[in-house]
């Protein structure tokens, strides 16, 4: 296949990624937005195989890996239940991040194969080039490493700080650049590992402070991370395809990482950076929960208090995820709006573990979009509304955001569900959220607590319905 044949065929891919980022901006479209990336991703992929034009033995073991590949994503995409789509995707970005890494180090170690030059008068712009590429995609390795296993309940979700830790992170920042400069000069072997061995500290102490309330956000920024480093190495293989898709990716991930801060209340680089989650201590917690008494209901309880309603607002978090209780949500939704209840769900920017998380369980139990609200359309809502029913979100409904300036959350914006007239919640305990701060609207007058599995409470409640 001719280059400029080629260069179409890749243009024609890169339009079909932006129309599947477009696709995937609303529910409604994320079906064919789905289906133009992977029909561009396939274009793409022909096209590279084709424009190698020799069919050696190793391409043959290429295909034979990408088969092995395909093959093992595709069971993971078959098998993986919602509950676990955070971590999973965290787990994708580290391979990306490290496929990146793989290829600036072959290109560095055979550069005359990239037509790069020779092991040591390589192209100066092609090794500036793969150096940040390698070095990004460390980071973005060893960062979504971390995410996976706080996501995963492996390592604590807690942020792990130590006194010195920016300056710490500034100071191997500037040395990478350090290194990166004297490679160009010498093209020394040294230099180039040295490179790549702190890219992978700096991922590991960039997430580790980071609590998890700002999971989300780290989610998108490390979506973000993938794409610069699958960009750099495009510019170093010359491959337009491959450029295009990292900046697209790098792009969209680190708007949605402003907007996601932005809805929070935080400063971009305070997240980035670790600079805000912690917990108070457990004794503290302990304390409050022994000198706060709480009321708690059952399903009956529940269940007169809605059908006597005019209107509900729903509340989904992760406990509703992690129960698989959508299902048995919407069917209660259904028996509610045959009483001529209006019904409504409210979804926090930050609710679930990854961006678009609630959006995607209320989906699947096939919710209507015109029902679902995020948090700046509904939030005035709350106090003309006769019941709340929160069910499994706990950091993004605490109305210590509000008022504790010492906080770890402060600032947060959150839904106002402490305005509704009544507010049933559903957790199996008194615990606190993700981000380790004790929930204050436990303790409310108006707040009556479902302690129980959401499915099975939520299941219990449509009985009661009847």
């Amino acid at each position: 296949m001719t280059a400029n044949l080629s260069a179409i065929f890749y243009l024609i891919s890169g339009i079909l990624f932006i129309l599947a980022l477009r696709g995937l901006s609303s529910p409604e479209t994320s079906r064919q937005g789905n289906y133009f990336g992977i029909l561009g991703m396939v274009i793409a992929v022909v096209v590279t195989f084709l424009s190698v034009g020799n069919f050696s033995i190793t391409i043959v073991y290429v295909l034979f890996f990408l088969v092995i590949g395909g093959a093992i994503g595709a069971y993971i995409a078959f098998k993986i239940p919602m509950t676990a789509m955070p971590e999973l995707v965290a787990g994708f970005h580290s391979l990306v991040g490290l496929a990146a890494v793989f290829v600036a180090i072959s290109a560095f170690l055979n550069p005359q194969a990239f037509d790069l030059g020779m092991p040591g008068s390589i192209k100066l712009a092609s090794l500036i080039e793969m150096s940040i590429g390698a070095a990004v995609g460390a980071i973005t390795f060893s960062g979504s490493i971390i995410a996976f296993l706080k996501l995963r309940g492996i390592m604590s979700g807690s942020p792990v700080t130590f006194p010195g830790q920016h300056y710490l992170n500034l100071i191997l920042g500037i040395t990478i650049f350090v290194l990166i400069f004297y490679l160009c000069k010498s093209q020394s072997d040294s230099f180039y590992w040295t490179v790549i061995a702190i890219s992978f500290l700096i991922g590991i102490l960039l997430i580790i402070p980071i609590g998890g309330a700002d999971m989300p956000v780290v989610i998108s920024m490390l979506n973000s991370y993938s794409g610069w480093a699958a960009a750099g190495i495009g510019f170093t293989l010359e491959n337009t395809a491959l450029i295009i898709t990292g900046a697209l990716v790098g792009s969209s991930g680190a708007i949605l990482s402003y907007i996601m801060c932005k809805s929070m209340n935080r400063s971009f680089f305070s997240v980035i950076l670790g600079g805000f989650g912690g917990e108070t201590s457990s004794n503290e917690k302990k304390d409050q929960k022994e000198k706060k008494p709480v009321k708690s209901g059952n399903a009956e309880d529940a269940a007169f208090l809605m059908k006597n309603a005019s209107s509900v607002i729903i509340v989904p978090g992760y406990g509703m995820a992690v129960a698989q209780a959508q299902h048995a949500l919407r069917e209660m939704v259904d028996k509610l709006k045959k009483n001529d209840i209006k019904v409504t769900y409210a979804i926090h920017p930050v609710a679930g573990r990854m961006p678009g998380h609630m959006n995607v369980l209320l989906a699947e139990a096939n919710v209507p979009y015109d029902e679902v609200f995020e948090l700046e359309d509904i939030n005035n809502d709350f106090a003309n509304t006769d019941v709340a029913f929160v069910i499994g979100a706990n950091d993004v409904t605490n109305p210590v955001a509000k008022t504790d300036p010492k906080s770890p959350i402060f600032g947060m914006p959150v839904l106002d569900v402490e305005k509704c007239k009544s507010v049933l919640f559903v957790k199996r305990s008194l615990s606190p959220g993700y981000a380790g701060v004790d929930n204050e609207l436990f303790y409310r007058d108006n707040t009556l607590m479902l302690f129980a599995d959401a499915k099975k409470m939520t299941e219990d409640i449509v009985k009661g319905l009847d």
